[in-house]
């Protein structure tokens, strides 16, 4: 392909995105096939001679498509929200056609510098505090992630180096396998299973502190499991708060959580993957309160700010906790600039798992600039109003309980009765493939998560997920009844 079929082609496939989005409500939100049924309809090795374009693009519809779960449908209601629009889909074309690999200043002086200043955009609009900012002359500073699963654990590998220097600068005796025996991280009962993981891989004990009634951990909740770990001579290094937890959005209550980890010197990191994009709209703003006590901070752009995967704004108090962990420079990587060149700027690859990275601020840069903050805002603001509405219909209905606070654009609910009988209208529900649901466990609860996702969902999407849900609990409550009579 050359570069005059490159722009034929090019428009065909914008009008075909274009097109897939627009009527996007027109195809089933989950699809009919079963697992291992794309490689029948494929070869199974790759061509020896090239294919036409024509060809690979009728494979689109036929291949593809069929085993597509559509994440922008507005009857997608599982999960949290994909974010998506199309300026971001526009940088994310110009992304990959520069297709730079920014492992350092030199090696795109426009993707490491560009994605400095983005992030400290993003942290002025949800108000962070100074010190996480990069600025001219700040010791702080954000970084684009891949996910909020790799924000938590290079938080906690940090956190892991920083504790095991410490600890031995105090206790020079102590060899760094006698550290990392006794360290152990905590966090919610309801946090993501990404945190767990990420103590997986870092080799370190990790522990649940309990939730409270509003499925929000409190300090002293955490303070009653540290003073039982530090007596066993256990070494506490790492907590991560959750704001807005996967299964109910729960937030943990950071102003009474972060003086106790600054004062045992335990890394807090706040994990606000979900809710992060809320606070961009003053009446959200409190929710972040206390984070002022936290080393890092990390939300996904990628899910509620309308930029498309992957875009995972990470923070950090003192950039030099993750330069000091990560920190390897060989000659290959070094170039002429290296001593003028900020601290900031002289590697972004030190901040990351991989070397290299994508430009992926340009997604930030066009989103924020074409929706401007009021524009997000609004987003935001209408998926809330719109969960607000489904909580109301649910309430309406006395055969149904809200089970935890709707605060953003999470509603979770389920009939009064049994897990069985709830198990059974997801089922129902996700079988009819009208809308998506996901389920999650409340305190022993089997409940039905309702998420707001979709850019384009509106108030009678809304309406005909509640009328689909209500009419299927109808039947399926009818031969409840009808099958407990029998037996």
């Amino acid at each position: 392909m050359d570069a005059a079929e490159f722009r034929k082609r090019g428009k065909e496939m914008v009008d075909y995105v274009a097109d897939y989005l627009e009527k996007i409500d027109k195809r089933q939100v989950f699809p009919d096939v079963q697992p291992g049924y794309l490689r029948p309809l494929i070869p199974d090795c790759a061509p020896q001679d090239p294919e036409s374009f024509e060809d690979v693009f009728k494979d689109i519809e036929k291949i593809i498509m069929p085993g597509v779960t559509h994440w922008h449908s507005p009857y997608f209601f599982a999960y949290f929200p994909a974010a998506s629009s199309f300026p971001a889909l526009l940088a994310d074309m110009l992304c990959g056609g520069i297709g730079c690999v920014g492992f350092s200043w030199a090696s795109s002086p426009a993707c490491t510098e560009l994605e400095t200043v983005m992030l400290d955009w993003l942290g002025k609009m949800i108000n962070l505090p100074e010190e996480f900012l990069a600025g001219k002359d700040g010791h702080g500073g954000g970084v684009i992630q891949g996910s909020a699963s790799e924000a938590t654990l290079i938080s906690l590998l940090a956190a892991r180096t920083k504790t095991i220097r410490r600890v031995q600068l105090e206790n020079p005796d102590l060899t760094e396998a006698d550290i990392m025996g006794r360290l152990v991280a905590y966090a919610s009962d309801q946090a993501h299973s990404s945190v767990e993981r990420a103590a997986l891989i870092g080799a370190v004990k990790i522990k649940n502190v309990p939730s409270d009634d509003t499925f929000s951990v409190c300090g002293s909740a955490l303070k009653k499991v540290l003073d039982e770990d530090t007596a066993s001579g256990l070494i506490p290094f790492f907590f991560c708060a959750t704001l807005g937890t996967t299964p109910c959005c729960s937030f943990d209550k950071l102003l009474e959580l972060g003086p106790i980890c600054n004062k045992e010197n335990i890394w807090m990191h706040v994990d606000a993957a979900y809710a992060g994009s809320a606070f961009i709209c003053p009446e959200f703003r409190h929710l972040l309160n206390g984070v002022e006590f936290a080393d890092s901070f990390n939300f996904n752009p990628h899910k509620w700010l309308l930029v498309n995967f992957d875009c995972s704004a990470m923070w950090v108090k003192k950039r030099s906790d993750l330069t000091g962990a990560f920190k390897l420079e060989p000659l290959y990587l070094q170039h002429h600039h290296q001593e003028s060149v900020p601290s900031l700027l002289s590697g972004l690859q030190h901040w990351q798992i991989p070397l290299g990275r994508r430009f992926r601020s340009l997604k930030l840069w066009f989103v924020l600039r074409m929706y401007g903050v009021t524009g997000l805002q609004e987003h935001i603001r209408k998926h809330v109003r719109l969960s607000h509405e489904f909580e109301h219909l649910v309430l309406q209905d006395e055969r149904f309980e809200i089970c935890a606070e709707v605060v953003l654009g999470l509603v979770c609910f389920r009939l009064k009765g049994p897990n069985e009988l709830n198990e059974a209208l997801l089922k129902s529900i996700n079988e009819a493939k009208k809308i998506h649901l996901v389920p999650c466990y409340l305190r022993e609860k089997f409940v039905l998560r309702f998420a707001i996702c979709s850019r384009t969902v509106e108030s009678t999407h809304i309406k005909f997920a509640w009328q689909h849900i209500s009419q299927l609990a109808t039947d399926l409550l009818k031969t409840w009844e009808q099958n407990h009579q029998q037996q």
